[in-house]
């Protein structure tokens, strides 16, 4: 698995999955649930769903 993911979009992935679980808890539903998911593909750098189209965020390092 090679990083797709760069540091603005890990920040707004987790903000975002923060968020989510933020409201799923006010409403006391388990669809907050599905703020990990952001979460986690923030914490390992790598978007499954980036794969197929070719995205990247990451900064090429030369």
């Amino acid at each position: 698995m090679k990083c797709n993911i760069g540091k603005t979009d890990r920040i707004i992935r987790v903000i975002l999955g923060v968020c989510v679980i933020a409201v799923g808890v006010y409403y006391q539903s388990w669809w907050g649930a599905v703020g990990i998911i952001p979460i986690l593909t923030a914490a390992i750098g790598w978007c499954p769903a980036y794969v197929p189209f070719g995205i990247s965020s990451c900064k090429i390092k030369k």
